[in-house]
C-alpha cells in the first residue's frame, strides 16, 4: 500500500490532533519543506521565480486570508483587490518614512494597517450578509482604489501617479528594486508563506476557528451558545485583511516594484484570488495553495502548450484561459463545492486502501 500506517499509532490527544497525524503525511510535508528551503534558491533563474514561484507565494497568501473570512467564517468579500492595495500604500509609506527599519517588520506593520482597515470596512456584516455584503465590499473595494488615486499623500505627490519600491536589504541582502537577486526574493516571500499558513492554520483549528465556523453554519445558533458574532466576524474580517495586506505588500515591494492602483488592484484581483478558494476548497488551508498554483500555472502551461507547440495566436490562449477557469467554476461548483482540497482528501483515503475495495 502507498500509505504505510502500520505500527503508527498516538499515545496523546496531542498527537490525534496534529495536523499531520499519520507519519507519511508528516515525512512528505518535511521532504517539501526541505526542497523549498534548501534546493529550490539554489537552482532557480530569474524567469521561474518572477513567472511561478513569487506569484504563487504571494497568491497562496491571499487566497488563505480571503479562505478565513469566506471558506471558513461564511462572510462573502469582493474586496481583495482594495484591501492588497491597503497593504501596498501602507508598505510604500513605511518604507519611505523608515528607510532603516528591516522590511520584515515593514511587511508585518503593513499587515497590521490592513487588518485594522478591514476590520472597519467589517462592520456593515453585523447587519447584513449574502449578497448584501457581498456589494458592501465591492464598494469597499472602489472607494479604496478611487482613495489611493485622488489623494497624492499616498503616492508622494509623484507626477505619474505610480508608486515605486526603493530599495531595501535585510542582513545585507538586497530583496527590493531591479538588483535584487531571484533567490532572495524567493526566500523572502517563502518565509511569509510559511508563517501565514501555520498562523492560520493553528487559529482555524483552535477555539477562534470554532467560533468562525459556528457563525458560517448558522449564526443565530452559535450566538445561542455563546458565541459573540460582533467579535467573531470583526477578528475574521482582521485575520483576513491581515493576510492580504502582507500579500498586496509583498505583491507591490518583491514582485512588482512599480505599481498604479487602477491597474494592479482592481476589481479583477478580487476575482482571481475568490476563483483560487472556489477552484481550491473553502474551508481549506490546502485549498489555498491549490488554487493559487492551478490559477498561476494555468497561463504558463497554455502558453506553453498553445502558443510554443500548437502555434495558436496569444489572444485565442488568453480566451482559452477564461473559458476554462469559468467552466472549472461552474463544474467545482455543481459537482464539488470543496473543489481540489476534495480531491486531493478523496485519492488520499483511496490510497490508504488500495488494494483493497473497503
Amino acid at each position: 500500500m502507498f500509505y504505510r500506517e502500520a505500527g503508527d499509532f498516538s499515545t496523546t490527544y496531542a498527537e490525534d490532533q496534529q495536523t499531520f497525524p499519520i507519519k507519511f503525511d508528516r515525512y512528505r510535508y518535511y521532504v517539501v519543506l526541505f526542497v523549498a528551503i534548501f534546493v529550490i534558491p539554489f537552482m532557480v533563474n530569474d524567469y521561474w521565480v518572477n513567472s511561478l514561484f513569487l506569484p504563487f507565494l504571494i497568491y497562496a497568501i491571499a487566497a488563505i486570508g480571503l479562505n478565513i473570512l469566506v471558506g471558513y467564517c461564511g462572510q462573502v468579500s469582493l474586496g481583495t483587490g482594495g484591501f492588497m492595495a491597503v497593504g501596498a500604500y501602507a508598505s510604500y509609506k513605511l518604507m519611505t518614512a523608515m528607510p532603516d527599519v528591516s522590511m520584515f517588520i515593514h511587511i508585518l506593520l503593513a499587515g497590521l494597517i490592513t487588518a485594522a482597515v478591514g476590520a472597519l470596512f467589517g462592520l456593515p456584516s453585523l447587519r447584513i450578509k449574502g449578497f448584501y455584503l457581498a456589494v458592501a465590499t465591492l464598494a469597499a473595494q472602489f472607494f479604496l482604489v478611487w482613495l489611493f488615486n485622488r489623494v497624492p499623500w499616498f503616492y508622494n505627490y509623484s507626477a505619474s501617479g505610480q508608486i515605486s519600491a526603493p530599495e531595501r536589504d535585510t542582513f545585507g541582502i538586497l530583496i527590493t528594486g531591479p538588483s535584487a537577486e531571484a533567490w532572495a526574493t524567493y526566500m523572502f516571500c517563502l518565509i511569509f508563506t510559511v508563517f501565514s499558513a501555520l498562523v492560520a492554520r493553528n487559529l482555524t483549528r483552535g477555539s477562534v476557528g470554532r467560533k468562525w465556523m459556528a457563525i458560517r453554519d448558522m449564526d443565530i445558533a452559535a450566538e445561542i451558545i455563546g458565541v459573540n458574532p460582533l467579535r467573531a466576524k470583526l477578528t475574521a474580517f482582521a485575520v483576513s485583511s491581515f493576510f492580504i495586506g502582507i500579500s498586496g505588500a509583498l505583491f507591490f515591494s518583491i514582485y512588482l516594484g512599480a505599481v498604479e492602483v487602477g491597474e494592479a488592484f482592481g476589481i479583477t484581483k478580487s476575482f482571481l484570488v475568490l476563483f483560487m478558494i472556489i477552484i481550491g476548497g473553502l474551508g481549506s488551508i490546502f485549498g489555498s495553495f491549490a488554487g493559487a498554483a492551478f490559477l498561476v500555472l494555468l497561463p504558463v502551461l497554455l502558453k506553453i502548450v498553445g502558443v510554443d507547440w500548437l502555434g495558436w495566436p496569444t489572444d485565442i490562449v488568453a480566451h482559452l484561459q477564461l473559458v476554462i477557469v469559468g467552466g472549472l467554476i461552474v463544474i467545482f461548483l455543481i459537482a464539488e463545492p470543496h473543489g481540489l482540497a476534495q480531491l486531493w482528501r478523496v485519492a488520499k483515503e483511496k490510497l490508504r486502501l488500495w488494494p483493497f475495495p473497503h
